[in-house]
């Protein structure tokens, strides 16, 4: 994919760069995975959007800084793939702070973007624009099947079941623990008299390193250009269940989203 001409650093880049490499300790490379997939759960969430997933690349730089009494925090930079054809499409600077006293990683990031931005837009508004259309309600089952195939038309239902499901996996997420979407178990849409789509799904996430499976109910209420509204509720193997929402508005910050160069990091 062709990349787009050098441009300036955003200030608010410019104001993170002095703040990421001052001498904190190296991370070992499954933490500043675990880290950076935390960030990217985050913005796939914030961004809402089934067209404009990522999935991480490769870490490039991870350092660590322990706050006595807060938890510790990760300054990262690595790039990202598209989700769906892992063609790179940028790279990102973010921070990750694992507070002792709260829940969900606290995160804020900045990223380019090389991936035709109008056309992720109208690729949302055709998906959302057939969802508006449907007259009988859209129903799926495991969604990639065993083979790890998605019907063509199913791809966007899919899509959006990964961008709810980034709000399960980041509010979720420790230090020590990750979580990867595996599977769309079962999928229903709701036919609805407003201007969005709605959709119940069933997902199963894979906990890293635990190796367990865990069932999710999840409600995506989506319309293009606004916050996603989530709620779930998730129930382990163990048995122990964990419910919650979320409507775009949470701690941390994307503060932007840059077009800027990959090689002006």
């Amino acid at each position: 994919m062709q990349r787009q001409g050098a441009t300036r650093l955003g200030p608010l880049l410019l104001l993170l760069l002095p703040l990421a490499w001052a001498g904190e300790q190296p991370v070992s490379p499954r933490l500043a995975g675990q880290a950076a997939r935390v960030a990217l759960h985050y913005l796939n969430y914030r961004q809402g959007s089934p067209s404009a997933l990522r999935a991480l690349g490769q870490v490039r730089k991870a350092t660590l800084k322990a706050i006595p009494g807060i938890g510790h925090k990760y300054y990262l930079q690595f790039t990202t793939e598209d989700y769906k054809s892992s063609q790179d499409v940028g790279t990102c600077l973010a921070t990750v702070l694992y507070l002792k006293r709260k829940p969900r990683p606290a995160v804020n990031i900045n990223c380019t973007y090389t991936k035709d931005q109008k056309q992720t837009r109208e690729d949302d508004y055709s998906f959302y624009k057939k969802m508006r259309q449907q007259t009988k309600s859209i129903i799926g089952n495991e969604i990639p099947d065993n083979d790890g195939n998605i019907e063509p038309d199913l791809e966007p239902v899919w899509a959006l079941a990964v961008a709810g499901s980034s709000y399960i996996m980041w509010e979720k997420s420790t230090e020590n623990l990750g979580y990867f979407m595996a599977q769309v178990k079962n999928v229903k849409q709701w036919i609805t008299k407003d201007d969005s789509t709605d959709f119940d799904y069933t997902v199963i996430l894979h906990e890293i390193p635990t190796q367990e499976m865990i069932s999710c109910h999840l409600r995506v209420i989506w319309i293009p250009g606004h916050p996603l509204k989530v709620k779930y509720f998730c129930l382990s193997e163990n048995q122990s269940s964990e419910s919650g929402e979320g409507s775009g508005i949470e701690s941390g910050s994307t503060t932007g989203i840059f077009n800027e160069k990959e090689a002006n990091f």
